[in-house]
């Protein structure tokens, strides 16, 4: 991992599930070595004593939790909105990697939309999502890889081997068998494209065949199944409104009622400079 790649935020609501979210990133602190910075999104418009009370009161969070987890924890407080300042820190910091909770998807968003997932697609630092803190506090030992025909599904093979390097993973790679002989080409290029790089890697995996049918209800079922710590999507590439009006499969995988952490890379997003597992693959 890059030594200027050594960042983790964790966007901080004083809530429980940013709690979870700390506890997912204090796990990946300890096997990376990584740093983690709380972040606290206010208004643009706050007063100033109430901006130095927020900040008082992150920074007494911040020195609780580095005691209970025995790690270094920074804090930060931006002024914007959700939907624009964690991209914009996560970018200014040069962070790696974005862990942050969410209450699932419930009244206006079903209507408007994931707002995590909304959060995400704005930037170009992968996040981890999660509703619940980890069951396991060394490994993520079973990972779920769905893999459809789109040319984005490649990068996120980047994490995939990421993970299974450190954290001694195995791959769950699904595919839905299409009958349409174009699309089943193209998703048997990016399997192929998958299982030639998680060999190179020594990456342990396993492919699983799924009847024609909802690859995102599909994969949230099998990850429950096997009890999986994480599922690993790509994003839709220039995701618009009228996506989240019909319902990007994303928001539905991210906010699964199995509360499974989800793993979300973003077309053309960096984490880890891993040329060095992908055999001269460059970006």
């Amino acid at each position: 991992m890059e030594e200027h790649q050594k960042l983790i935020i964790v966007p901080w609501d004083f809530t429980h599930v940013a709690e979870h979210a700390l506890a997912h990133a204090a796990k990946i602190s300890r096997m990376l070595g990584n740093e983690i910075c709380l972040l606290h999104i206010v208004d643009t418009k706050i007063k100033q004593h109430d901006f130095e009370a927020k900040n008082a009161l992150l920074s007494k969070k911040a020195e609780e939790y580095s005691k209970q987890f025995n790690l270094p924890i920074a804090y930060h407080i931006a002024k914007g909105t959700i939907f624009h300042a964690i991209a914009e820190t996560a970018h200014d910091k040069d962070a790696s990697l974005v862990v942050m909770g969410t209450h699932g998807m419930k009244g206006m968003q079903k209507l408007t939309g994931s707002w995590a997932l909304k959060v995400i697609v704005k930037s170009k630092v992968p996040f981890i999502v999660v509703q619940d803190p980890p069951t396991d506090l060394e490994r993520y030992h079973n990972i779920v890889f769905p893999v459809d025909f789109r040319n984005e599904n490649k990068e996120k093979i980047r994490m995939a081997i990421f993970m299974g390097k450190y954290f001694d993973s195995k791959v769950h790679i699904l595919e839905i068998v299409a009958t349409d002989k174009n699309i089943l080409k193209k998703t048997n290029i990016n399997l192929n494209f998958a299982i030639k790089y998680l060999i190179q890697n020594n990456i342990e995996y396993e492919i699983h065949d799924l009847p024609k049918g909802d690859l995102a209800q599909q994969t949230i079922d099998f990850a429950q199944k096997i009890n999986a710590d994480l599922i690993l999507i790509v994003t839709t590439k220039n995701i618009t409104f009228a996506d989240y009006l019909v319902g990007a499969s994303e928001q539905y995988i991210i906010a699964n009622s199995s509360k499974i952490p989800v793993c979300c890379v973003n077309p053309k997003a960096t984490f880890a400079k891993t040329g060095q597992f992908m055999g001269g693959w460059g970006d």
